[in-house]
């Protein structure tokens, strides 16, 4: 429908070219049993794993206010080791500004130099975006809380393999409690066995348009050995 912006490291889509915005409710919003997982929290936390254009972020953030008590909170953090400007991001999501509202701009506006770090956002006093520019296998490691729920988006496994690491989904069991949820667009064999490995009840579902597959899951335990 929009067409798709590109990743100049891995020659790929940050999101579908029919249309981003409903790929992304679909596989991290509905994937993930939003909005009924933050119906009585006071405070909910989304981890994301590839912040790209921010198209997952404004998505949960518009249903989050859309849905979520106004006593309520969201806590979103993203890691991106290849991070875009925020001019970059207003242009590629111009397709949704009528969408996204006054949100898109704010978001831009608010956006932290691509300094490598972490970087917190207050957007409001109900939502909060925490922009971790580095490689995902050294800072999540220094992530610390708890997760309700992941959204695993860092581009397909064959092209960005870092980003699916025995490190990583060692630290997303870490930082994980009991029905602490996932939700991917890939439904790669060795990402379902490193997640189940990890903890996770892995469940492989419908994925969005012409894809086949996707994966979903809820977190019951950590290994013995942890």
């Amino acid at each position: 429908m929009f067409g798709a912006p590109r990743s100049k490291q891995f020659n790929d889509v940050y999101f579908s070219a029919d249309n981003g915005l409903a790929e992304s409710e679909y596989v991290f919003l509905d994937g993930n049993g939003l909005p009924r997982g933050w119906q009585g929290k006071p405070r909910y936390v989304i981890c994301e794993t590839g912040f790209g254009t921010g198209l997952n972020f404004l998505a949960a953030w518009t249903r989050f206010e859309e849905t979520a008590d106004a006593n309520q909170r969201l806590d979103f953090i993203s890691f991106e080791k290849f991070p875009l400007d925020g001019q970059e991001i207003e242009v590629h999501l111009a397709p949704w500004r009528d969408f996204f509202g006054a949100r898109l701009k704010q978001l831009v506006n608010a956006y932290p130099p691509t300094f490598p770090g972490f970087h917190r956002v207050v957007l409001n006093e109900r939502v909060s975006l925490t922009l971790i520019f580095d490689d995902v296998n050294v800072a999540m490691p220094r992530l610390h809380g708890t997760i309700d729920a992941w959204f695993l988006d860092g581009f397909k496994p064959s092209t960005n393999p870092d980003m699916w690491s025995d490190m990583v989904f060692k630290n997303i069991a870490r930082l994980s409690r009991e029905g602490t949820r996932f939700a991917t667009f890939t439904a790669a064999g060795a990402v379902r066995r490193g997640l189940a490995d990890a903890g996770f009840n892995v469940e492989k579902v419908k994925g969005f348009g012409r894809k086949r597959d996707m994966s979903v899951g809820v977190f019951r335990s950590r290994n013995a050995e942890d």
